[in-house]
């Protein structure tokens, strides 16, 4: 069944993706946690962490001669001076100027590229690629938990920390040449040849190493034995999974493909169990309109990413919002006694879940993800606030529950519980947790 059919049968796109109480999607194969994902979590923050990212991202390979066209055609990036073992977060868009999904893009070779993450971005540049008459060879790995067999076609093992410099050194036995923010290097290890990708999630420098899934046992071996002296420790999948809250990153923005008509061929290219047929919606924040769940790139702070110097789908929209987009990207800090009377003391949570916000009884907002922070011993959640309530320091309310979904009053309240939120910058590095530092 197409995701058009799907729509079709249920008589909307909220029939086929409001799902109340959802579970928060898991990583498959690593574990939930290794030494508890309490110490995973500081690890990052404190000493030095490996992220095993092999098997939660969908990959998809382009290249030929027109690989570069396609990628322009239907993104919004600047692809000018993007050299081979370069990496952009990218960022493609509906002629209406609502994000698909984000992911990372990486020049493999001159005719080759890379596209990682969730498979929204990936779907979106296969069918364009297929459907437009574009000489490209396109090549999908999912992730381990719907690949019907074999194994990953790549590794990826993530070193982050204020450790993680001192760790690669010993690893390959010195520094490794200078490599500028999201550009990689070729490296060699016992005989292994692969890249390794300068990255950053835990707000300082660090390493994405990319290579065959041949050498994936023995770098990962070689990585944890030259770690044992800097006390490496191995990021589960619970621990995984809430770094984005503190480093900023959205990770589920619904893709806004639901309603244009104009995108009705490529709904029913799309199958019902695709990304966007099958993930799920839920929370307090419920409306009839799943255009409600839309979001612009500006609002997710992309704007750097994108750039007006080639025509691609959805570039008039984009120049029109550039400079009036409606919300803002924060950070909510609950009220501590609020937050214990909600939540309670839980040993883990992390919920995608879309919560309302509101403020003098109107909604000002939406969560994307709300988790508890270990280190920070507090639950903290991202969202999207209307800007003139996005100023840190603003009081807004939080609304805590689950809407059942189409055919209820969106605005009726099904014994929602409140809590009191300090809007704060996000990210919420250390300048910012800084500020909001409790006496």
């Amino acid at each position: 069944m197409s995701l058009q059919q799907a729509i079709d049968a249920a008589g909307s796109p909220m029939g086929v993706v409001w799902k109340p109480n959802a579970k928060a999607w898991e990583v498959p194969v690593i574990a939930p946690e290794y030494v508890g994902w309490r110490e995973e979590q500081a690890a990052w923050r404190d000493n030095v962490a490996i992220s095993d990212l092999s098997h939660h991202m969908w990959d998809l390979w382009i290249e030929g001669p027109d690989a570069l066209r396609l990628l322009k055609d239907y993104s919004a990036n600047n692809y000018e001076n993007f050299v081979v073992g370069q990496a952009k977060q990218f960022v493609p868009v509906t002629a209406r100027g609502n994000l698909i999904t984000d992911g990372i893009l990486m020049r493999d070779a001159e005719e080759r590229f890379n596209l990682s993450g969730v498979p929204a971005s990936q779907s979106w540049i296969r069918y364009q690629g297929e459907t437009g008459g574009y000489d490209v060879k396109m090549t999908v790995d999912p992730d381990s938990g719907l690949r019907k067999e074999g194994e990953p076609i790549v590794f990826r093992y993530q070193i982050q920390g204020p450790n993680a410099m001192p760790l690669v050194e010993a690893l390959f036995g010195g520094p490794l040449p200078q490599t500028k923010f999201f550009h990689s290097t070729p490296v060699e290890l016992g005989g292994a040849r692969f890249r390794a990708f300068r990255h950053g999630m835990a707000g300082m420098p660090g390493y994405e190493f990319i290579g065959d899934w041949r050498d994936a046992a023995f770098v990962k071996d070689a990585i944890m034995k030259a770690g044992e002296a800097f006390g490496l420790v191995h990021v589960g999948g619970k621990a995984y999974y809430t770094n984005g809250i503190e480093s900023g990153w959205i990770p589920t923005p619904t893709p806004g493909v639901f309603t244009d008509p104009e995108l009705q061929p490529y709904r029913e290219w799309l199958s019902v169990f695709s990304y966007e047929g099958q993930k799920p919606l839920h929370g307090s924040f419920y409306s009839d309109n799943i255009e409600d769940y839309y979001v612009s790139p500006f609002e997710l702070g992309y704007g750097k990413s994108i750039a007006f110097n080639h025509d691609f789908c959805g570039r008039d929209a984009l120049e029109k919002a550039k400079d009036d987009y409606p919300r803002r990207k924060r950070t909510l800090i609950f009220d501590e006694a609020d937050m214990v009377r909600v939540f309670g003391q839980p040993d883990y949570f992390n919920s995608y879940g879309r919560y309302r916000l509101e403020a003098g009884g109107k909604t000002v907002g939406m969560s994307f993800q709300t988790g508890l922070i270990g280190p920070l011993n507090t639950i903290l959640s991202l969202a999207l606030v209307d800007a003139d309530h996005a100023e840190p320091g603003t009081q807004v309310e939080f609304v805590w529950g689950e809407h059942p979904g189409p055919g209820n009053d969106p605005n009726a309240d099904f014994g929602f519980q409140r809590l009191k939120a300090t809007v704060a910058p996000s990210p919420f590095n250390e300048h910012a947790r800084t500020a909001y530092r409790k006496d």
